[in-house]
Parts: structure tokens; sequence; C-alpha cells
């Protein structure tokens, strides 16, 4: 029997795998393309960040009679990055890597309740303490 008929009757036996020509092609979107899904999860990512340092900063300063505002501003930023973070990873049909912006929804999830906290921690504090007038 020639090598031709033995390969033709073993189809499966030295064939790729079905699936391995999906792993093997490019990135239709590309590395650095900033889609709409990539955009969105930035936007929350970095909202979620602001409230964090935005928190911190308030709650560094809640002690000294800094205010309210910087911890409203970290509860606002907070609050925002973990909704828009939340509709990219509930939108994301993909994993990471395929434009859908999933990472960046992942990070505004992480960041926006550390946020929250100390943003919340902070306005607790402002409350309690007299606000200092200047006089």
């Amino acid at each position: 029997m020639p090598v031709r008929h033995l390969l033709a009757a073993l189809p499966g036996a030295l064939a790729p795998p079905a699936a391995w020509h999906v792993a093997v092609q490019p990135d239709p979107v590309g590395a650095l393309a900033l889609t709409s899904g990539r955009l969105w999860a930035l936007l929350a990512a970095l909202l979620a960040l602001a409230g964090v340092v935005a928190g911190g900063l308030a709650l560094a300063r809640s002690g000294g009679g800094g205010g309210r505002r910087p911890a409203i501003v970290a509860l606002a930023g907070a609050l925002a990055g973990v909704v828009i973070g939340g509709w990219v990873v509930a939108a994301a049909e993909g994993g990471p890597g395929t434009g859908y912006g999933i990472v960046g929804g992942y990070i505004a999830l992480a960041a926006g309740p550390v946020a929250l906290l100390l943003g919340g921690v902070a306005l607790a504090r402002a409350r309690r303490s007299p606000a200092r007038r200047p006089g």
C-alpha cells in the first residue's frame, strides 16, 4: 500500500487540529488600534483611578479640615468608573486583545471600589470634624 493511500485512510493522524488555523490568524483589530470599546474602557479606568487619587488626597487632608469636595469628587469618579467599566465588561464579546476593552473594564471595576472606600471614609471624617473657618 503506497504511503499516499495510508495517509488518506488516516485523515486525522497527521493533519493539524481543526481549530489550529484560528489560532495562527493575525489579530483583526491590531494591538494599538483604539477601538470604541478600548476608548470607553480607558475612560472608565481613568475615572476610577482619578477617584482613587482624589480619595487618597481627601483622606490625607480630612484631619486638617480638607473639606467635603475632594471626597465627593472621589465618590463621583469611582461611581462613574464602576458603571462604565461594568458596562464595558458586560458588552465585551471577547477576551483580552480582541479590541473590546475588557482589560480596562476590569481595571475600572477593581479601582472603583477602592476609590469608593477612600472617598466614603474621607467624607465621613469631614462630616465629623468641625470646619475650620479663617478669621
